[in-house]
């Protein structure tokens, strides 16, 4: 078995943002030279997640407006009376606690095996961000 690790840097530029990340994940298993095995990817992040779901724009709109409706950025929080970093991102962990920090996917024939409707979504919950990173590591034969 083998194992081959890449680093995904994005800079995001809303407060909430979606950003289709499939693509990098597909190059990170063709980059491995692994034909089988397993890609975990990992949001390096307490206010950043990811996320598989369905590519559509109006459902990222849905989905937005639910993540804002569901942890109001204005809300009564302690963590916003004395935050560690001088962000007001209490709503941000908030929404973390319902999200993945991780995702796992099988690959076949260097292929990631994604259903016909499913992409890989890094989802900013704090931004914006000039540095966000997500680890892609391989693992397999």
């Amino acid at each position: 078995m083998r194992i081959h690790r890449t680093t995904l840097e994005l800079c995001t530029r809303k407060p909430i943002e979606i950003i289709d990340i499939t693509r990098a994940a597909e190059d990170a298993v063709a980059g491995s030279g692994l034909k089988d095995g397993l890609l975990t990817l990992v949001s390096r992040h307490t206010t950043a997640c990811l996320n598989i779901n369905e590519q559509e724009e109006r459902l990222m709109e849905d989905i937005e407006t639910f993540l804002k409706r569901l942890a109001p950025k204005d809300g009564n929080y302690l963590h916003n009376l004395q935050p560690i970093d001088g962000r007001d991102n209490a709503h941000s962990h908030l929404l973390g606690l319902f999200m993945n920090t991780t995702e796992t996917i099988p690959f076949s024939e260097g292929r990631l095996m994604l259903g016909r409707w499913q992409s890989i979504f890094f989802i900013e919950l704090d931004g914006p961000r000039p540095e966000r990173s997500v680890l892609m590591q391989a693992t397999g034969i």
